[in-house]
Order: C-alpha cells, then structure tokens, then sequence
C-alpha cells in the first residue's frame, strides 16, 4: 500500500455497494436491458447498411462495453472479482474488445461515501470505534472488488491499513457468478459445450473464502512464518484485536506499485521479477501452499531496499502434491529435452487430453517443441519478447475449433496455472530477463516432491 491516493480521491467514483440481493439483482437487470437495447440498435444499424451480423459483435459495441464496464465496477463483489480473475488468466487469448473490458475492472474500482463506510464500520467494531484512533482517514488508499483499504493510526501508534469489506458482497456471491456467467454465455465467450459447473462451484467456493478476513489474516500470518529466512520479501503483520469477518486490520507498509519497476534500471527489474519467480517456485515445490491470485496490485516495491511487499492472501489455497509434482516432472523432461517425457507428464498432469495427442501429433510436438527450445537455453529469458507467444496460440486456436478436444483441466491446476500464467505476464509487462533455465535447476535441485494426499 502506498501514500499515493490520487486513484481514490476522485469523487465521480464514490458511488454507494448496492448490498441487498434484490438490489443488485435489479442492477445485473438493467446491465442486461442496456446491453439488449444497444444490441437491437446495433442490429438495425447494420441491416440498414446491408452488413452481417453476429451476436458477440452486437454486444461489443463501445456503448455496450461501457455499459458492462461501469456496471461491474457499480456493482464490485464477485461480479468484479470474476472480471479480474479471467483478465488474468487469458493472456493473449481473448478477444480484444473484451480483453479491454476486463483490464479495465483490473484498474477501476469505486468506493463507499462516508456514510455507508461509517455504517459498516459501526456494525463491526460498535458505535464508539473511533475511540480507538489518533486518527483515522475516510478516503481510502485502495479500492477493489471485495473491499477498500484505509490507513489509521492507533492510540499507541501503530500505523495500520485497514481493509473494510463491502456490505452484502458475502452474502451475493453465489448469485453473482451465475449472472456473470449469464452475461458472457449471451457474448459467446462461454461455449454452451463446455461443462462448466465444477469451475464455478470452485469459483464460489474461493470467493467466499476470499471474503472470509480472519481466515484471510490467519494465511498472512503464515507467509510470514514461511519467508521470514527468504530475504526480499516483506509481508504485513496482522493486528489481531482489530480484525474481524470483514475487517482486516494489518501493519502499513510503504512501497510504489510494481509497475513502477518499468522505470527502474535493467538490473533491478531482473532481480525483482527473479525473485518473484523464486517465490512461485517455492510455492509450487516446498511451501505446498501458493497465494493464487497474481494480480499486480497484490505486490508493491520498496526502492530503497529492492524489497517487494506482498499484499492480499485471501487466495491462498494448498496445492496439490499431484499437481506440483506433475510440474516437476514436465519441468525435468523439459531441461533434458526429452519431448516424449513432456508429452507423457503434460498428459497425466490433466494439462491435455490424450485426444488432442491422438488426432493433432504435429500440432502438440511443434507446441512442446517451442516450449523446450525457450526453457533449456541457459541465458537470461526475455519475458519482453513474446514472440513465440502467437506461434503456440495459432496451433492452440487450430486445435480448439475441434469441439472433441474441449475440456477444462483439473481444477487445482488451474489456480496454479494462473499464479505461473499472471507472473510471467508481470515479467513481459517489465520487460525483464530471467535465466529461468538456472533458476529451476536451483529450485528442483534443492527440493523434494510433494508427499502424496491420503486416501
């Protein structure tokens, strides 16, 4: 968290959590009649003119992005979160027009008036909370999707941050998802093949662990136990007395957002994004935990130190000794360039369904190729150059007009797949250069596989 509150001192996004269920049901309406009158103009406008249409491009018009934007930034709880999270996740797959949809929910957040914030706080801490401050500033220094963060100064000061959810976001998530979901099956991003209720039960389930803060204060407490050896890392203390189910009280620590790295010398963007993929990598092979949420506002950059503090730990999940040895073992036959070996682990990982190997062979061994050929060269990668980037979508797109090969992966690999996916996306955002060849030598080298679950 940082001093710089330039993005929440703009009163035009003060704008009240509509928190009971009708209420935001009746938004999730008019997002809907919104975009169904821009639709049927759109149409028309098109008929007029003699051009084809299709449903995805009558929604994407810019009055309907818009509509979309400003409505889930409205509404924020799971319905935001979700924006967000398939941002992260989507790399260079989606389709722009929604691409820019969802960066924007990643960059745009509103927050409560006073008067609603005095409510909440009131209702968690009583009537007199304010006896417990020197001071205590009503303009957040962040807002997100499930709550906003305030600095505060204790009576025997302590500086803290304070994160205070939104009212009704708990109680809204279920009903969330599924009207977000409505929402991007109508836009045709959510093939109607596609089995999709396992993801979204997963999906609820993390929210609601999300929106959980003394759980949330409990994980905190525990990266901090894990990296107090790790130089580099700065993790929040949490304040025990002040924390309640949805008030998140922690220590404030000073740092600029990671982006801010960009301006930074070449060395100190390598050291840092080298850092951050140590940590990842100590998740996935020793920690047997990951903080799954790698959105950018989660880590900040002390410049004075070359620290990076690390923020929001309602992601947190364990992971799966399968999946994390599944990794280690498409990670060995990697370094050896054994492409059978890769093929084989990708497979029994539940990366890729033996079909996809069966009818495109040429297909997955030019992707497998290309992968092999970036991690074993044993020089600093460069995460700015994406140029091989288009050649693994094209065979990837080729493969998925095949509806036979549709399927999500296991579900534990997802989440780490998008902590892995969102990192590196932070790496091409830096433009840094990492020898990720010697960095996983090191890791695999230094740690054992994951005992396997019990039966």
């Amino acid at each position: 968290m940082t001093d710089d509150t330039n993005r929440t001192n703009d009163r035009s996004r003060e704008r009240s959590v509509p928190s009971g269920r009708v209420s935001r049901f009746a938004s999730f309406g008019r997002l809907a009649s919104g975009v169904a009158g821009g639709m049927v103009a759109e149409g028309a406008r098109r008929l007029a003119k003699g051009e084809g249409i299709s449903a995805r491009d009558l929604v994407l018009t810019p009055g309907n992005v818009q509509r979309m934007t400003d409505r889930l930034s409205h509404l924020r709880g799971a319905a935001m979160k979700m924006g967000q999270m398939i941002s992260m996740d989507s790399g260079d797959f989606l389709p722009k027009e929604l691409a820019d949809i969802l960066a924007t929910l990643r960059d745009q957040a509103n927050f409560m008036p006073a008067k609603q914030l005095d409510t909440v706080l009131r209702a968690e801490w009583g009537p007199d909370w304010r006896k417990q401050f020197k001071w205590f500033n009503p303009r957040p220094i962040a807002a997100a999707s499930i709550g906003q963060v305030h600095k505060a100064l204790t009576r025997d000061g302590q500086e803290l941050a304070i994160k205070v959810q939104y009212p009704g976001i708990a109680e809204s998530i279920d009903s969330d998802v599924d009207n977000v979901m409505t929402l991007l099956k109508v836009a045709g991003f959510a093939p109607p093949e596609l089995e999709i209720d396992a993801l979204l039960a997963e999906a609820k389930k993390q929210l609601h662990e999300e929106a959980d803060y003394r759980r949330e204060g409990a994980q905190m407490e525990m990266y901090r136990e894990k990296l107090k050896d790790i130089p580099g890392f700065v993790v929040p203390t949490l304040h025990k007395e002040l924390t309640r189910d949805r008030i998140l009280a922690m220590s404030f620590e000073p740092g600029v957002s990671i982006e801010e790295l960009e301006n930074e010398p070449d060395e100190r963007r390598d050291e840092a994004m080298e850092q951050l993929m140590r940590l990842v990598a100590r998740e996935l092979f020793d920690f047997g935990v990951m903080q799954t949420d790698p959105n950018f506002a989660n880590f900040r950059y002390r410049r004075e130190t070359g620290e990076i503090v690390l923020l929001d730990f309602g992601a947190c999940r364990d992971v799966d000794p399968d999946v994390s040895n599944g990794y280690r073992k498409m990670l060995i036959a990697g370094l050896k360039g054994n492409a059978e070996e890769v093929l084989n682990a990708t497979i029994e990982s539940g990366f890729m369904m033996p079909i996809v190997a069966e009818k495109y062979p040429e297909r997955v061994n030019r992707m497998i190729e290309i992968v092999i050929n970036e991690m074993r060269e044993d020089k600093p990668f460069d995460f700015g150059d994406r140029a091989f980037i288009p050649l693994l979508r094209d065979e990837g797109m080729a493969i998925a007009q095949d509806k036979d090969t549709w399927a999500f992966p296991p579900i534990e690999t997802l989440f780490v797949q998008r902590k892995v996916s969102g990192t590196a996306l932070l790496g091409a955002r830096l433009k840094a250069q990492v020898n990720v060849r010697r960095m996983t030598e090191e890791v695999l080298g230094s740690t054992k596989p994951l005992p396997a679950k019990a039966a």
